[in-house]
């Protein structure tokens, strides 16, 4: 009599069952599930007992739950769950994903940074996850205040192509204050969690939800971030997987750049313009949107670039006479003067001359 083979529907559910399971590390799951050929597999093996049941229950709960709010669930070792993250020895056993799952199978660059971000931080970031998305990549971040906000917004604004890690369940936005991005991401983009539906974070996830962003990200960008920002976190996790790591760099008096310059200092690939960023993601100027005009985008709410570029068409070419031109203190001018130069507006020579970029 042949044996009748099991029916997907419930190889899904032996599988997450046993992502559930209590008592397995995540070594162990993952040596089970390649010793056995999948989850399920490593599932049926495992003694029979109290514990299987209440998984098999967990397991039922959290199936239909996901079914109900359009959660697809990555299970290691099946189709659909990030290979790059099998680059982690405590690589998550089951992924919630609300949102459109095919992002994952694309070119993937992380942008993180500090949460006390300065307006020309958010600006560069808006404009450099705007030309990435454009040019074909998806942005990933963690959709927490300051420059992971700013890089969601920027790839949502140039038509999609991000993805956002919480740290909690991907059904509750976090923090609470960002529901609209999320609810945009979901529609738009991707929302990737670990935590079960439901959960809210605590703070030991957030380093949890920081590998993930690390293993994901081909190649992390890491744009202000303090001594102890999470994003120098993140940073040395994709260092450690072998992933590219690049940042900006930014005033030695400040304290949101001494985390970059920091990266810079030990060997991280340095961002001048956000071309660099196409370049070091391998992304070539003939895949990238044609650059537009250097003048064209210059914040309206920012009075000291409008000074700034003001004073060079009027004859300002070097740093001492723009200072004095545009009346700003040594620490915005340089500030100001940085995001001019990487979003484009002006070329700085060494020799300390300014001119206005060509069109």
């Amino acid at each position: 009599m042949t044996r009748r083979s099991r029916s997907p529907d419930r190889e899904l559910r032996e599988g997450i069952a046993f992502a559930l399971l209590q008592g397995i590390s995540p070594v162990v799951f993952r040596e089970c599930v390649e010793r056995n050929g999948s989850a399920a597999a490593a599932f049926r093996a495992n003694k029979d007992g109290p514990a299987k049941h209440e998984a098999l229950q967990n397991a039922d709960a959290v199936i239909a739950r996901s079914s109900e709010l359009g959660i697809a669930l990555l299970l290691q070792g099946e189709p659909g769950f990030p290979s790059d993250l099998l680059d982690l020895t405590d690589a998550p056993r089951l992924l919630y994903a609300l949102g459109s799952v095919s992002l994952l199978e694309r070119r993937r660059v992380g942008i993180v940074g500090t949460r006390q971000s300065s307006g020309s931080g958010e600006r560069i970031t808006h404009q450099m996850a705007g030309r990435l998305v454009r040019s074909g990549a998806v942005v990933v971040s963690g959709m927490a205040f300051g420059i992971d906000a700013a890089a969601h917004r920027g790839a949502l604004d140039a038509g999609g192509g991000t993805i956002a890690v919480l740290g909690g369940g991907v059904d509750l936005p976090y923090p609470p204050s960002h529901a609209l991005l999320h609810a945009s991401i979901a529609s738009d983009g991707l929302v990737l969690a670990e935590a079960r539906i439901g959960t809210r974070p605590t703070k030991g996830a957030f380093p949890k939800r920081n590998r993930i962003i690390a293993a994901l990200s081909e190649t992390l960008i890491v744009i202000e971030a303090g001594d102890r920002s999470g994003a120098l976190i993140t940073s040395r996790l994709a260092l450690e997987l072998g992933r590219t790591v690049a940042a900006l760099p930014g005033p030695i008096d400040s304290p949101r750049h001494v985390g970059t310059n920091r990266l810079l200092a030990e060997g991280a690939s340095f961002i001048e313009r956000i071309e660099d960023a196409l370049s070091i993601a391998g992304i070539f100027e003939s895949e990238a949107a044609p650059v537009e005009d250097a003048h064209a985008d210059v914040s309206d709410d920012d009075p000291a670039q409008a000074r700034i570029l003001k004073a060079v068409r009027t004859g300002a070419t070097d740093i001492e006479e723009l200072a004095r031109s545009a009346g700003l203190s040594p620490r915005d001018l340089a500030n100001t003067l940085a995001m001019l130069e990487l979003t484009g507006h002006l070329v700085i020579t060494d020799g300390a001359t300014v001119s206005l970029a060509s069109g």
